[in-house]
């Protein structure tokens, strides 16, 4: 399952809905869906409560499924992850950039024993 490498602050990729190819950073998670900067931006319009407050439309993200997006690398293209143990005992997710593997991200730190 990709989608449960997912965490905050991750660079995704958009793979469908009206945003497809967008790329951005995930700002929050919540079991399946999450918050993207930038991706399914919605217009909310604020009625004034009190006479100091104006009433204004503003714009805020709003969450979206986690199987509509893909991790992705700085460039924007998308990664297939694996995890695999390092040498040093810890579990860290790995992807193949030109027959190079590359460590993405560290999941687990080693057991002192």
């Amino acid at each position: 399952m990709k989608q449960k490498w997912i965490k905050k602050g991750d660079k995704v990729l958009v793979t469908s809905g009206n945003d497809r190819g967008k790329v951005g950073e995930v700002i929050a998670k919540k079991d399946t869906r999450i918050l993207v900067q930038g991706i399914n931006v919605r217009k909310r319009h604020m009625k004034s409560r009190d006479q100091n407050q104006k009433s204004e439309i503003i714009s805020i993200e709003r969450p979206i499924h986690i199987s509509n997006v893909a991790l992705c690398n700085a460039e924007g293209k998308k990664l297939k992850l694996k995890s695999k143990f390092g040498k040093d005992g810890s579990k860290e997710l790995v992807y193949f950039d030109n027959d190079k593997e590359v460590s993405y991200r560290t999941l687990k730190k080693p057991v002192n024993s």
